[in-house]
């Protein structure tokens, strides 16, 4: 082992992937704590295992895909096999220093990834395999807690070919449900993120819906629980602060969960936590941390959980979910229950799932809780990781060599600060806005700020801009001074809905709200910090203790003005990206990043970009025909009068329809008869906030609506392209592969361009692969774990001369529009010529932890990670402000 005073970084095996559905997610944790805990004095090495139980050990570029489905296929070709598991393991014994697995679900928090380490003797993060076993399954857990003296949710365990009626129906009896109709919720034992979990009626239903998880293969076991009508979700984070195995659980402020359901009466909705609600930002859930319990509530909940992690035997950290009922349910048996655990005046707390491996994603309830008592997403696992490292002998020697090195580092950083005085250059990040893409804008600006607050010299502010009147007018030329623009404390940015941080930061101002909060931070900081104390790698708490500030537009870029700053623009669509933003921070002299004024506002109308490019065709750029129509027309016209005129003018029987001024695909469908566009509509008439899926002729996925409907639309040819498949198997069995027909020469791409107005460079392009219905739906773009870009174009589809010529295309486009900066161009290409068909033009591209601008920085030689690559963005704005 290294002797204290060389120093070397710390070496951490940074697992995900595994075979369950939640891979996707697990790669968006992995790549959340990548960004946060690599540094000198800490080396982030990366292993994947694939669905079919295969270890590589990958590059971290391989992480900021948007889906394990991007390089699954490719991983022979990418990565470093392992013959077998217990070869993988032999690896990591000889090249880590401790294991971080991040793997949800199956293999990651049920044992399986622990026992494998501890057979090889390898030091990790998280619980043993043993005590794994138990709290992963909901079944088996809670007959644990049961055990050890906790309420508990009465439930019912279905296995696969073993279900008898007869039996559920004598349980909907013996907890006084009605079995025709009684409420119940239906899930997985052994899955995480919510993936599977159903409300079903009755005992008929309950089974169908048990029998259908089993038969979709995601789990052999199903738990059928009371539904706690009235009562409401709430999680926590535990963190384990003790020394050696002495565990010592601190539980931080737990956040409730508020469900809301769907405001159209048409949609029947059950209000449950499940997967879509969990990780695409919609207005369904908003979190409240503290939660808006009694105190009284909220000490039992950190007490029992601090109780249940040490008689569970965990380490290290975990979330734990529960209730709160306010009132006792009567399906509770009473005799069983008195005296138990969670029993209190005012009503019942129930501990039901646990989470050995939280999620780590940006704004999860790790990072958003972690916050509110003084940590950083940087300290928090740094945290996690130095109290793993602390709890094997074999490490400590390691473990001092870090925390010396890290000292090491930190000490000139901090001298260097003190010398520069208040030379940080102040960055102010803006997102929001009030259009149907407000809420990848706060996706965009969440991961900017982060990827920004690395630098030294940088003083990184995040902001969210609100119309003053509250999410009602679409009005472009509306006056600034209606607009609101919050500055935020850390904590309040990591939410998933612009509405939510508004909401929250309303709710932080008000005074009995600010009292609690503020009395219950303090408590829980006393209690991080004693305990911490005690370790010498603790270096104390980092976000300090800030209430949100309100100004008005048009105030806020005079605050700009006068800090000397720069604005980091990450609000797409409406003013952000019409020209509003950059001319009014244009007046004020306050440099800002993406194209001018001009540029925007062509770029924002598709017919004006159409008309500025037209002349390009030798240059090998060509338009599409469109033609706009009045959303007012339309919705009082004869729609087989329009749909015969777009025919006839278009020269197409297939329409493509999108809204004149969204993006983010917003909106948009592919229309084949009358009848789809009387349904789409429809739909504008209703001001339906989406389209279902498959509700057009074509299948398709949801498809959201702008709210409310847009002023014009456009109506394009629908250019048809060979469908890219990723096939799970070769003629061989061996690899995944591409499979494509090459029959149509176009396809979709996109391409991402950065540089100073006049010499933009283009990045290579990416393919994007549709896996539902022809246009790519929302969750495709921005949910975590969907959707596949190809980047760079593989060879076997486009050659490298053809690719070559689609870049000076778009070169030559982004220099004739005058963009600047960085901007995103959608386009058709031909595979043969590379000449293109441009589609639309981003002047505020997404900037999501998984966009294609990253996934195309990486292909760069050599490759720009994202945190360099925001940082060239806002160099390229001081420069244009000198």
């Amino acid at each position: 082992m290294v002797s204290e005073s060389e120093g070397r970084p710390l070496r951490v095996g940074l697992v995900c992937g595994g075979p369950s559905a939640e891979r996707g997610v697990s790669l968006n944790s992995a790549r959340s704590v990548l960004d946060h805990i690599q540094g000198e004095d800490l080396l982030v090495i990366c292993y994947y295992i694939d669905c079919g139980m295969n270890a590589y050990a990958i590059s971290p570029a391989q992480l900021y895909s948007n889906t394990p489905s991007d390089f699954d296929f490719k991983l022979e070709s990418l990565a470093q096999g392992f013959q077998s598991l217990s070869d993988f393991a032999q690896h990591l014994a000889a090249n880590v220093d401790i294991v971080f697995p991040v793997i949800h679900g199956k293999f990651g928090e049920d044992g399986g990834i622990q026992e494998l380490l501890e057979n090889a003797n390898v030091p990790f993060v998280g619980t043993a395999s043993r005590n794994c076993r138990v709290a992963f399954d909901k079944y088996n857990a809670s007959l644990e807690l049961s055990a050890q003296g906790f309420l508990t949710v009465p439930n019912f365990l279905v296995e696969k070919d073993k279900l008898a009626k007869s039996e559920l129906e004598g349980w909907f009896q013996s907890i006084n449900l009605n079995k025709e109709n009684g409420k119940v919720v239906v899930k997985p034992t052994r899955a995480g993120s919510s993936i599977g979990v159903v409300v079903a009626y009755g005992v008929n239903d309950a089974a169908e819906k048990a029998e259908g998880i089993i038969s979709e293969g995601i789990d052999d076991k199903v738990i059928i629980e009371v539904f706690l009508e009235g009562g409401t979700e709430f999680t926590a984070i535990v963190v384990d602060t003790g020394t050696a195995n002495n565990s010592e659980p601190v539980v931080l402020l737990p956040t409730e969960i508020e469900l809301q359901s769907s405001s159209n009466s048409d949609i029947q909705e059950d209000t449950i936590f499940n997967y879509r609600r969990k990780y695409l930002p919609t207005r369904q859930v908003a979190y409240h941390t503290p939660p808006r319990f009694p105190s009284e509530v909220i000490d039992c909940i950190r007490q029992g959980l601090s109780l249940l992690f040490r008689r569970l035997g965990m380490h290290d950290f975990a979330r734990i979910d529960g209730w709160f009922l306010p009132t006792p349910v009567t399906s509770l048996p009473s005799a069983e229950n008195t005296g138990k655990f969670g029993n209190i005046k005012c009503g019942a707390v129930l501990f039901t799932d646990i989470n050995l491996i939280s999620g780590m994603e940006q704004t999860s309830f790790l990072f958003q809780q972690a916050s509110t008592v003084g940590f950083s997403h940087s300290r928090i696992l740094r945290t996690v990781v130095q109290h793993a490292c602390s709890r094997f002998p074999s490490l400590v020697p390691c473990s001092n060599a870090w925390t010396a090195l890290s000292r090491k580092i930190q000490s000139p950083k901090q001298a260097e600060a003190i010398q520069k005085g208040t030379s940080k250059k102040k960055v102010f990040v803006i997102f929001g806005g009030d259009t149907s893409e407000r809420q990848v804008s706060l996706m965009s600006g969440t991961n900017v700020w982060l990827n920004l607050q690395g630098f030294d010299d940088l003083d990184v502010i995040p902001c969210l801009l609100t119309p003053g009147d509250e999410y009602s007018s679409h009005d472009q030329n509306i006056n600034e001074n209606s607009r609101d623009v919050w500055i935020l404390p850390y904590s309040l940015v990591l939410r998933h809905t612009t509405e939510e941080v508004h909401a929250a930061c309303i709710e932080a101002i008000e005074p009995e709200r600010m009292e609690v909060t503020s009395r219950l931070r303090d408590q829980v900081m006393n209690e991080l910090g004693q305990a911490l104390s005690k370790h010498d790698w603790f270096v104390g708490f980092d976000i300090a203790n800030k209430q949100p500030i309100k100004y008005s537009l048009q105030q806020w870029i005079n605050h700009v003005k006068e800090a000397k700053a720069v604005v980091f623009i990450a609000v797409h669509g409406g003013i952000g990206e019409d020209g509003t933003i950059q001319s009014l921070l244009e007046s004020a002299g306050v440099p800002y990043t993406g194209p001018g004024p001009i540029a925007s506002r062509t770029c924002m109308d598709k017919v004006a970009t159409s008309l500025a490019v037209s002349h390009l065709a030798s240059y090998g750029v060509h338009t599409i025909p469109k033609d706009v129509r009045a959303t007012k027309e339309i919705l009082k016209s004869s729609l087989a009068d329009i749909w015969n005129e777009l025919k006839a003018k278009l020269r197409t029987e297939t329409v493509c329809v999108k809204p004149a001024r969204d993006g983010c695909s917003t909106g948009v469908a592919r229309l084949c008869c009358p009848k789809d566009l009387e349904v789409y509509a429809n739909a504008l008439g209703k001001k339906l906030h989406r389209l279902p899926a498959n509700c057009l002729s074509r299948a398709h996925g949801v498809i959201e609506m702008p709210v409310p409907p847009p002023e014009s639309l456009i109506f394009e040819p629908f250019i048809e392209t060979d469908e890219i498949i990723i096939s799970n198997k070769s003629v061989d069995d061996s690899t995944r592969h591409l499979v494509w027909k090459g029959e149509n020469e176009w396809l979709e791409v996109t391409v991402g361009v950065v540089g100073k107005r006049g010499e933009m460079h283009s990045l290579n392009p990416s393919i994007t692969v549709k896996e539902s219905g022809d246009i790519l739906s929302l969750e495709e773009k921005f949910q975590g774990g969907t959707g596949i870009n190809l980047t760079p174009p593989p060879s076997t589809i486009m050659s490298e001369d053809a690719l070559q010529k689609c870049k000076r295309s778009i070169e030559v486009l982004a220099n004739t529009i005058g963009l600047e900066g960085f901007s995103r161009i959608d386009a058709f290409v031909n595979v043969r010529t590379g000449e293109v068909l441009l589609i639309e033009v981003n002047t505020v591209p997404g900037m999501t932890p998984s966009t294609v601008l990253i996934h195309q920085a990486l292909t760069e030689e050599p490759p720009i990670y994202p945190h360099k690559f925001f940082r060239t963005l806002l160099d390229l704005a001081f420069a244009r402000a000198n």
